[in-house]
């Protein structure tokens, strides 16, 4: 068996499932190059929850956004999807500018902020695409979009105010 590296990080505040509930816990994003992608996401801020060098070409390595329930798992015989190949991954933010701004001054190429021209959810591709932040930064309205090292697609959506029941 590999080495194993687990954080250390307690779960504490982090309620079970109930009955009937599903949370989501974890999306798998397919990269080509595992240690490649766990510098990326590590120089992001991202906690590394786990490294798991489990045997011959199977690793799973866990990490996860600051202030997220859900994590992302970038391994090695994980998944059969090719690398690069997921887009529209989601990362919720309070202040659309400030995020953008930080994850460039780790590095990393951010689109300008956009909104969609129907002022609804953004479609795929950059087809509807308004330059800038909704009018008045609306709530869910305003987006920037980057990928990391094998292309997979992030979108950071501003929300200040949820809407009710969420």
């Amino acid at each position: 068996m590999g080495s194993v590296e687990v954080s250390s990080e307690s779960a504490a505040g982090t309620p079970p499932v109930k009955a009937g509930e599903m949370k989501l816990e974890v999306v798998v994003v397919p990269v080509s190059d595992v240690d490649r992608a766990k510098r990326f996401y590590e120089a992001l801020g991202w906690r590394l929850d786990a490294d798991l060098a489990v045997d011959d070409g199977y690793r799973v390595v866990q990490l996860t956004p600051p202030g997220s329930v859900c994590s992302i798992i970038v391994g090695e015989g994980i998944t059969s999807a090719p690398p690069g190949s997921s887009e529209g991954l989601q990362l919720t933010v309070y202040d659309i500018d400030e995020a953008r701004a930080e994850l460039i001054g780790h590095g990393v190429d951010v689109g300008e902020t956009f909104h969609d021209v129907t002022g609804v959810f953004h479609r795929a591709g950059s087809e509807g695409r308004v330059s800038g932040p909704a009018p008045e930064h609306a709530d869910y309205g305003s987006f920037a979009a980057f990928s990391d090292p094998d292309g997979n697609g992030w979108l950071l959506q501003e929300i200040k105010s949820r809407l009710p029941g969420r």
